[in-house]
Formats: C-alpha cells, structure tokens, sequence
C-alpha cells in the first residue's frame, strides 16, 4: 500500500513545495498533472521545499486522462472537492491491498466539473465554513487528508517518537 497525493494543474509554487516536503515527511509520492502554472526550477518552490526534494518521489502526466490510465484498477482513487456529500473522515484508508491516490484541483478552479460528476462517488471533502471562506489552502488541505489517511494506517514507516542529540525536552 502506498499513498499519493496528485496534483491537478498546480499553479502556485508555494502549495507545491509545501506538499512536496509533507511527501518527503510521510513517504508519500507525488503526482503533478500538467500544465504547471510555474517551472519546477522556480526558486518559491524549491524554498517551500527546502532541500528535500531529493526525497520525493515525483511522477510528471501530461493530462488527466494519462493520470487516470496510470492508475491500477485495484488502486483507490479518492477526488478532494468542497463540493462532495461525505467527509474525508468517512472513508476508511486501511486496505493494504490498495495504493490510495488522493486527488487536487486547481488553486483557482478545482476540477472540471465533467470529471467531477463522472466521479462523484469518489468525493471527499473536509468540514469547512463556507459562509466565511471559499476554500482552505490547498497544502494545509494535503496534510491534513494525507494525515488522516496515516493516522487510520498506524503510520506505516514514521518514526512516532525521535531522539535528537540535543533534545529539547530532555
């Protein structure tokens, strides 16, 4: 079971970079859908990222029907949308015999709603007041989807606890 959180058209380097070093962090890979809205030289995401890049996995697709082919059929594909009727709380990421992909929109637009009705059952989304804001920043979104998904799977190969030569709290 591997987890991977996909990007669909990113347009910000920052949330990029961001998500790229919570992917370092939870041995999660990343999937960018193209057309990026920025180069990946851009010195903004290389600096969200800081110097783990080297530690991603990252997997470039020219389109969102090359992503969707690249996926197994016994992979779980999970699209992340304020517009969907469950939470991501809802849904159970334990099966092992599964990679979970979770899927993002664009910082502006989201997803095309074509593909969105066509996957509708794959909805989730995460609480949110909709009277005060239009959405949550899309790398605070990643981590705490990325996370929850983690939390349900014991946190296979994080380290829980880490000893550092000059610990704070020791």
């Amino acid at each position: 079971m591997t987890n991977h959180i996909v990007l669909f058209e990113p347009l910000m380097p920052a949330n990029t970079g961001n998500i790229a070093r919570t992917c370092a962090g939870t041995n999660t890979e990343l999937h960018l859908i193209k057309p990026l809205g920025f180069s990946t030289d851009d010195k903004y995401m290389k600096r969200a990222g800081l110097d783990y890049w080297d530690k991603v996995k990252i997997t470039y697709h020219e389109n969102l029907p090359e992503f969707l082919e690249s996926m197994d059929e016994n992979d779980e594909l999970y699209v992340v949308s304020k517009f969907a009727e469950r939470t991501y709380a809802d849904v159970d990421y334990t099966n092992e015999s599964k990679n979970h992909y979770f899927l993002f929109g664009k910082e502006t637009t989201g997803l095309p709603e074509i593909f969105m009705r066509k996957y509708e059952k794959k909805c989730i989304r995460i609480p949110q007041n909709d009277r005060n804001i239009r959405a949550l920043n899309l790398s605070n979104t990643a981590a705490i989807v990325i996370y929850e998904a983690l939390r349900q799977q014991s946190f296979p190969d994080l380290e829980r606890v880490h000893r550092y030569e000059n610990d704070k709290l020791k």
